[in-house]
């Protein structure tokens, strides 16, 4: 394998396969995608429904984090997508774009480029939408988007919530208000679409293009303040291999900052204090961490819930139909209807999600465990949230895992949204759309009604959305830790391309818009190296 290429990728995951893809189209530049995980290969990630045994603690596809949930409430586990796709390839597939106005505040905030009106071509770019094109909506691109199927049971949360005061829409990508309707979706002919399959699958024959599995990304090497390349590991030991033009840090937002630290580049007291050589003072590495904390309502049903297609001998059943067919439950996005709320009046926009399934599930320590009568669920999360944690090596040593703090519900608009999302939930569920289906409340209970009790229960029983962000934070200023152009302040030929650049959340799911920095990070690396080549 050769020991030098013009880009080298670290981090094959949303971000990291659309750069790849987009990179490699030059044939006149070699491109260089490493990957921590194996491949993408076990059905459980190619079937929709398999992502009930993939977020568990202990799969080969998986980063997993122990993470301070703030204060002393002690730890959750985080898992983050350690495979082709990354966490693409283990996500629940639904595809949010976020609100308009969370780029145009990104770029109010300094991020020149970043609106709006600039990221809009590059969501298009990405997609061949189910619904076909409009001025909001993509066709023709890499990544196929489908509408979750409906069912009697669904149709009675979309009218419960219509009759709550949420409209119902046939894209909520295209909405600009609270709305409520089917999710768009990241599965294609019962298969999941992941940025692997969509980006990376179709251009591997590529020449000039090579991935590297089951390799471990150590640090960037330097040569003064310039990256020459990374240090990796892999079966065959530890090696150096040389980037003639430029680094690209796509590893996510809690392996990214990880990187920059062990590499020289964070805040100068801890990197002495661990006998790592400075390269950048760079305070902010690793801070703005911020996460969407997911809560949810569950109810018993007469009728409609997924349960027990879930369990037992209609578990295999549905299994095999998949394996035969590529139809059935085991087809399904995570969430079977999905929108958008105020959780008070007076809001210029909505600032929670709300989601859920037809079924109702429990943690445990082995992960996700179905319920075993029929239940259903409403969940969703407060997507602008202001609590900010943190994360930072312990060690020199690449092995040990970072500190990770997740900070939930430290500022108090966190706090006042998640308490009258869970009170909208309950008035979605006593519409007379839902009469009929709905047995009794399970959780958080008849008896949880205070705000505090509410609020407890949301700390108690809530968890990761699996859409941390924030670490690497974009921006003018120069705290930032990358500039509008993603380079690496301090440094040169190093950039970071995750969701670790975002200044805040997007209003949903962070898989679209990673994809789309991505896309958009390719255009502005691509006008880089013809610049100077001119």
């Amino acid at each position: 394998m050769p020991t030098e290429f013009d880009y080298i990728i670290v981090g094959a995951g949303s971000s990291g396969c659309v750069l790849a893809s987009e990179l490699s189209k030059d044939a006149a530049v070699s491109v260089l995608l490493v990957e921590s995980g194996p491949p993408d290969k076990n059905f459980l990630i190619h079937m929709p429904r398999g992502i009930a045994k993939l977020l568990a603690p202990g799969d080969p596809h998986s980063w997993q984090y122990q993470v301070s949930r703030g204060g002393n409430r002690g730890e959750e586990t985080w898992l983050k997508g350690k495979t082709l796709g990354g966490s693409s390839s283990i996500n629940g597939m639904v595809y949010v774009r976020g609100h308009p106005t969370d780029y145009d505040r990104w770029e109010a905030m300094g991020c020149t480029g970043w609106g709006w009106r600039d990221m809009l071509p590059n969501f298009m770019a990405l997609e061949d939408h189910e619904l076909g094109a409009s001025d909001q909506r993509g066709v023709g691109g890499p990544l196929k988007i489908t509408m979750q199927p409906g069912s009697e049971l669904t149709e009675a949360v979309i009218a419960a919530a219509g009759e709550a005061g949420l409209p119902r829409v046939d894209d909520i990508n295209s909405a600009r208000d609270v709305c409520m309707g089917y999710p768009p979706r990241t599965i294609y002919r019962g298969e999941r679409q992941s940025a692997a399959k969509a980006f990376l699958v179709p251009v591997m024959s590529r020449p000039n293009l090579t991935v590297m599995i089951e390799t471990d990304v150590l640090r960037v090497t330097f040569d003064g303040a310039r990256a020459t390349g990374v240090e990796i590991r892999d079966k065959a030991g530890v090696r150096a291999v040389t980037a003639r033009l430029e680094v690209i840090l796509s590893a996510g937002a809690l392996q990214s900052p990880k990187i920059l630290q062990l590499s020289g580049i964070g805040p100068s007291k801890l990197l002495k204090s661990l006998g790592i050589d400075v390269v950048a003072d760079a305070p902010n590495v690793g801070q703005n961490l911020r996460e969407h904390r997911g809560s949810e309502t569950k109810y018993r049903v007469t009728r409609g819930s997924l349960n027990e297609q879930f369990a037992g001998w209609r578990l295999w059943a549905n299994v095999l139909r998949y394996l035969a067919m590529k139809a059935g439950p085991m087809t399904h996005a995570a969430s079977e209807f999905n929108g958008f709320i105020r959780s008070r009046p007076g809001l210029s926009r909505p600032d929670c999600q709300i989601m859920g399934g037809l079924y109702s599930m429990a943690r445990t320590p082995q992960g996700l465990g179905i319920d075993s009568e029929p239940g259903m669920t409403i969940s969703g999360y407060f997507m602008h949230p202001e609590s900010l944690g943190e994360t930072a090596i312990r060690s020199a040593d690449p092995d040990v895992a970072p500190y990770v703090n997740a900070n939930y519900f430290d500022a108090e608009e966190d706090r006042i949204a998640i308490v009258a999302m869970l009170r909208f939930f309950r008035k979605v569920s006593i519409q007379p759309a839902l009469a009929p289906f709905i047995v009794r409340e399970m959780a958080p209970g008849v008896d949880v009604v205070s705000d505090e009790d509410l609020l407890q229960y949301a700390r108690d029983t809530g968890g990761t959305a699996y859409h941390v962000s924030g670490t690497c934070r974009m921006g003018a200023d120069k705290a930032s830790v990358v500039d509008p152009e993603l380079r690496v302040r301090g440094v040169r030929g190093l950039r970071v391309v995750d969701t670790s650049i975002f200044p805040d959340l997007p209003s949903g799911n962070t898989n679209a818009p990673a994809m789309a920095a991505g896309m958009k990070a390719a255009g502005m690396i691509r006008a880089a190296r013809l610049a100077a080549a001119a």
